[in-house]
C-alpha cells in the first residue's frame, strides 16, 4: 500500500569524504556512500533511484562484486565507521537481502570481493576482504545467508589503505594486494585455505592510497598510486623452467624480478613480479587509480589497457601505452579550475569506458563524457549534487516551483525541476550563498528573495540576479516575462561575487562587466595590482542544462541586499509571513533577555518590535496562513501565540500582542518543543516535542479572552499522539484528504517519516483516540537515517515541473535531515 501512495521524486546527496566510497557497476548504477547510506544513482537518467540504509556510521567504502562473465552485478559490498561490512544482494535498485559481517574493532576503510562460483552452483560463493583502522585485514567467506571470518591478518601498528582481490592466471588461486602506510604493497596468495605473504613491492615513497588488479593476455597487472604523486604498474606472469635457466647464465640485463611459487591442482607454478612502468604527471597526492572495465567481445574477455587516475591537484588523467613504442603516455587530462575545493578523492570508469567520474573533497561528483567523433572531446555532464553535512532547513518558494535548503556545510542550495522532451528530473541549479559560518535557517520572502541565518548574530537578505532568472526560465520552461513580472521597476543585478577575504555576496551589474571587458581588451596595461586582479569573478553563463560544480561555485551566487543586526547570539530560526511583509527571527538563548523574537518589516528592513516571553531558545516559528497570528515554540517546553494588530504602537502601524500561551503549570509537553505548524485554514496548529508526543491545538472556547495565560481559548483539540521517538518536524498539508481530514507529516529523531490524518472529535471539546489515523510510515530505504530536521509541504496541489491542475491528486513533501540529504516525495492524496 505504501508503495502506491508515495514515490521518491528526488534525493539530493553527495559522496562522503573518503577515497574508496564510489563504485560504478556494469549494471549501470553508480553506488556511493552518503553519510550512513549508500545512494544508487543512474547517470543516464540523472536520478538517484534508491538508497541502502543499514550502516549506523559513515559509509567509507563501496565496491561492486564483478561477475566472471562481465554480466551485470547483483552484489554490492560496503564498509563503514560502525565497524561493519555489509553484503547487499540487489535486483535492480531493490534490496533482496543483506548480510552483516561483524568482527572489526574500528572503522572499515577498504573492501573488495571475489565471486568464486564455478557456474554450476546456484548458491553464491563469495570471498570478501576488508581493511580497517584496527590494523587488521579480514578475509570472509559468504555462502547463502551467512558469512564467517576465515582469517585475520594483522599489520601491527600499520594501516592498510586499500585492498584488491583477483586470481592468478592459469592456476585460479586468489591473490590479495594490500597498500600500506609503510610505502609497500604486500602480496598474499591463498594456500591450503589460508593467505600467505609472498612478496612486498618497494618503490613508492609515501603512503599507498590505491591498488587495483587487471588481467590481460594471461598476465596480471597491478596499478598502485600513492601520496608521492606517482603511479606504478606491476606485472605478474608465469615463469617457465627454460626462462629460469636463462637467468642463471647471468649474461642478460633486465629488470629485477621477484620470484614466488604457488601450489595448485596442476602442481607447482612459478610466478615473477616486475615493475612495468612508473607514471608521473600529477602534482599532488594520487588518491585513486582504476582500470577501464573488461568487455566481452567475440566470446572472449578483453581488458583494455587504459588506466584512470585522480589526484588532489584537481585533475584526472587517462593513461594508455603508445601503439608503436608501448610506452605509457598521458592521453587525456580533465579537471576543475578555481574554487575553494581541495582536489579529487577517487575516480571511476563507466562500464563502456565512454564516461569518467571523480568525487571531490567536498563530496561533489564530476562527470565527463566522450563523444564518438574521430577526434573525441571530453565534456562535462550533468550529475547529482547535494550538501556534504547536516541539512538544517528547507522551504518551498511561494509559487512551489523550487526548493531552497541550508546546511552545516555553510552553503545555501537551490533545487529545481529540469523539463525537457516530456521528462522531468530535479537538479541543483544555483548555490546562492557560500558562507563562512554554518547555516541554520532560511525563509522565502518572495519568489526570488530569501533571508537566511547562520552561526553569527546577523541575518542576511538575498535577491536573485537576472542571470539566474533567465537560466531558471530556460531550465524550468517558465516564460521569462512571467518570472520578471514580480520585479517591475527594480533593476536586477547581473550576478554576484565574493570579494577576497569577504563574506558578503557583492552585486555585479552590467556596467561592472562592461568596464572589466573594456579593461581587458584595451591597449593599455593595468596600472596597478588592483586593476590586474579585479574583484569581479562572476561571468554570466547561458545554461541549456543544470550547471556543473564549477559554475555552481562561482557563477550562481545571489547578491546580498541587506544585513539585519539586533540579536546577541547565533541565529537559530527565522520565519516570514505569507504576504512577504514581515519577518520574525530568534537566536540561541540561555536567558529570557536573549530569547526575544525580533519582528522586521521587509519594506524598510527596520526592526519594528521585540517580543519577549520565552526563557530559552525559540526553536521554530510559524505564521498562520491568514497572517493574523505568529506561533513560537521553545526549549523551555512552552509555546506562545502572538496576534497581529494593524493599528499598533509602532511606526509602521503594526504590532503583535500575546494572545495565548502555556506556562510551567499548563504545559502539556514535558520536554523541548522542536517543531510547530499551522493547518491550511488557520484553525489549528500542531506541536512536536522531544517527549515523543504530537498535539493539535485550537480555539476551542467561546471566543472571549479570559486572560493572557488562560487556556480557555487554545487548548489541546487532539489526543496526545505518542510516536515512540522524539518528534523533530511537523507539517500540515495545504489541503484536506478525500474524507475531509487534515494531513499531517511527522519527522522523528531516528529519521522516520510518518503520514497521519487527523480530525477533531465530534463533541468538539474532548479529543478521542480515534482522531488520529495513521496512513503510512516510509520504509527503511525511503526515509532518512538520522534526525529529520524539517518537513515542508508544497503550498499548492500538484507536482512542480508538471502541468498538474488545481484538482490534482498529487501532493509534494520536501524533507531534510542530519544525514546530509534533501528529499522530495510525491504523495497520492486520493488514496490516503
Amino acid at each position: 500500500m505504501a508503495a502506491s501512495i508515495i514515490q521518491t521524486c528526488h534525493i539530493a546527496c553527495c559522496a562522503n569524504r573518503t577515497p574508496n566510497v564510489v563504485a560504478w557497476g556494469r549494471c549501470g548504477l553508480l553506488a556511493f556512500g552518503t553519510c550512513n547510506s549508500i545512494a544508487l544513482y543512474h547517470p543516464e537518467n540523472t536520478t538517484v533511484t534508491g538508497t541502502l540504509n543499514g550502516h549506523t556510521g559513515r559509509v567509507n567504502c563501496v565496491k561492486w562484486i564483478h561477475c566472471s562473465d562481465c554480466g551485470p552485478e547483483t552484489w554490492l559490498v560496503s564498509g563503514g565507521s560502525d565497524n561493519r561490512v555489509i553484503l547487499w544482494e540487489l535486483e535492480g535498485d531493490k534490496v533482496i537481502k543483506f548480510i552483516k559481517l561483524e568482527g572489526h574493532s574500528d572503522a572499515v576503510c577498504a573492501v573488495d570481493a571475489l565471486c568464486l562460483n564455478s557456474g554450476q552452483e546456484e548458491q553464491h560463493n563469495l570471498m570478501v576482504v576488508s581493511a580497517a583502522s584496527d590494523s587488521c585485514v579480514k578475509i570472509w567467506s559468504c555462502k547463502g545467508i551467512e558469512g564467517e571470518c576465515m582469517q585475520t591478518v594483522s599489520f601491527g601498528n600499520g594501516f592498510v589503505m586499500d585492498v584488491s582481490l583477483s586470481c592468478l592466471p592459469g592456476v585460479n588461486v586468489p591473490v590479495l594486494a594490500c597498500g600500506n602506510d609503510d610505502c609497500k604493497i604486500h602480496l598474499y596468495i591463498q594456500q591450503n585455505g589460508q593467505f600467505q605473504k609472498v612478496d612486498s613491492l618497494l618503490g613508492h615513497e609515501d603512503w599507498i592510497r590505491g591498488v587495483e588488479w587487471a588481467v590481460s593476455d594471461g598476465d596480471l597487472f597491478l596499478a598502485s598510486c600513492a601520496q608521492d604523486c606517482l603511479i606504478r604498474i606491476w606485472r605478474i606472469f608465469t615463469k617457465s623452467s627454460a626462462s629460469c635457466e636463462e637467468e642463471d647464465n647471468g649474461n642478460l640485463i633486465k629488470l629485477k624480478e621477484n620470484i614466488f611459487k604457488v601450489k595448485s591442482n596442476d602442481g607447482l607454478t612459478t610466478f615473477a613480479v616486475t615493475l612495468e612502468t612508473v607514471l608521473s604527471g600529477h602534482e599532488n597526492s594520487v588518491y585513486g587509480v582504476h582500470w577501464q572495465p573488461s568487455i566481452l567481445k567475440d566470446g572472449r574477455i578483453q581488458q583494455p589497457m587504459v588506466l584512470l587516475s585522480a589526484s588532489l591537484d584537481k585533475t584526472m588523467i587517462l593513461w594508455a601505452p603508445d601503439e608503436e613504442s608501448g610506452v605509457w603516455l598521458e592521453q587525456v587530462r580533465v579537471g576543475e579550475v578555481g574554487g575553494n575545493t581541495l582536489g579529487f578523492y577517487g575516480c571511476q570508469f563507466s562500464p563502456d569506458g565512454l564516461m569518467i567520474l571523480a568525487h571531490a573533497f567536498h563530496g561533489a561528483l564530476h562527470l565527463w563524457g566522450r563523444d564518438l567523433s574521430e577526434q573525441p572531446i571530453w565534456s562535462p555532464h550533468v550529475v547529482v549534487s547535494g550538501h556534504f553535512n547536516s541539512v538544517q532547513d528547507v522551504c518551498w518558494d511561494p509559487e512551489g516551483e523550487f526548493i531552497v535548503s541550508v546546511g552545516l556545510d555553510q552553503t545555501t542550495r537551490l533545487f529545481s525541476p529540469w523539463r525537457r522532451k516530456g521528462k522531468v528530473t530535479w537538479h541543483e541549479i544555483a548555490r546562492p550563498q557560500i558562507h563562512g559560518y554554518d547555516m541554520q535557517c532560511i525563509a522565502m520572502i518572495g519568489r526570488f528573495h530569501f533571508v537566511s541565518g547562520a552561526d553569527e548574530k546577523v541575518l542576511r537578505v538575498f535577491s536573485a540576479p537576472r542571470n539566474f532568472v533567465e537560466n531558471f526560465s530556460y531550465i524550468s520552461s517558465i516564460p521569462l516575462e512571467k518570472l520578471l513580472s514580480s520585479n517591475k521597476g527594480v533593476e536586477l543585478a547581473e550576478g554576484a561575487s565574493v570579494p577576497a577575504l569577504g563574506l558578503s555576496n557583492k552585486a555585479v551589474f552590467q556596467g561592472d562587466l562592461m568596464s572589466q571587458l573594456n579593461m581587458n581588451d584595451g591597449p593599455d596595461k593595468p596600472s596597478s595590482a588592483a586593476d590586474q586582479y579585479p574583484q569581479v569573478y562572476f561571468q554570466p553563463i547561458q545554461l541549456k542544462e543544470p550547471p556543473t560544480e564549477d559554475h555552481l561555485l562561482q557563477n550562481t551566487l545571489w547578491p546580498e541586499v541587506q544585513k539585519l543586526y539586533g540579536h546577541g547570539f547565533e541565529m537559530f530560526c527565522v520565519a516570514c509571513n505569507h504576504s512577504g511583509s514581515i519577518v520574525a527571527s530568534a537566536c540561541k538563548a540561555s536567558k529570557p533577555e536573549h530569547a526575544a523574537i525580533i519582528i522586521w518589516q521587509t519594506a524598510s528592513w527596520k526592526k519594528i518590535q521585540s517580543l519577549s516571553f520565552h526563557s530559552l531558545t525559540v526553536t521554530q516559528m510559524s505564521f498562520s496562513p491568514d497572517d493574523k497570528f505568529l506561533l513560537a515554540v521553545s526549549r523551555d517546553r512552552t509555546w506562545s501565540l502572538w496576534k497581529l494588530n494593524t493599528e499598533g504602537h509602532t511606526d509602521s502601524g503594526l504590532s503583535f500582542t500575546l494572545h495565548a500561551c502555556t506556562d510551567k503549570k499548563t504545559a502539556v509537553h514535558s520536554r523541548i518543543i522542536w517543531s510547530c505548524d499551522w493547518s491550511h485554514d488557520s484553525k489549528y496548529f500542531s506541536t512536536g516535542s522531544r517527549d515523543k508526543k504530537v498535539i493539535v491545538w485550537g480555539d476551542c472556547g467561546s471566543g472571549v479572552t479570559s486572560g493572557v495565560n488562560s487556556l480557555a481559548l487554545y487548548k489541546p483539540c487532539s489526543s496526545a499522539l505518542d510516536l515512540g521517538d522524539a518528534v523533530t518536524a511537523v507539517s500540515f498539508s495545504s489541503t484536506f484528504s478525500p474524507d475531509e481530514r487534515y494531513i499531517v507529516a511527522l519527522g522523528l529523531q531516528n529519521g522516520s517519516i510518518l503520514l497521519y490524518k487527523w480530525r477533531q472529535g465530534e463533541d468538539g471539546v474532548s479529543p478521542t483516540e480515534a482522531d488520529w489515523c495513521k496512513c503510512l510510515e516510509l520504509d527503511k530505504f525511503q526515509c532518512h537515517t538520522l534526525t529529520v530536521k524539517r518537513l515542508h509541504w508544497r503550498q499548492s496541489v500538484g507536482r512542480a515541473g508538471h502541468d498538474d491542475t488545481e484538482d490534482s491528486d498529487w501532493l509534494q513533501l520536501a524533507s531534510c535531515g542530519a544525514d546530509h540529504t534533501v528529499k522530495i516525495f510525491n504523495i497520492r492524496r486520493d488514496i490516503l
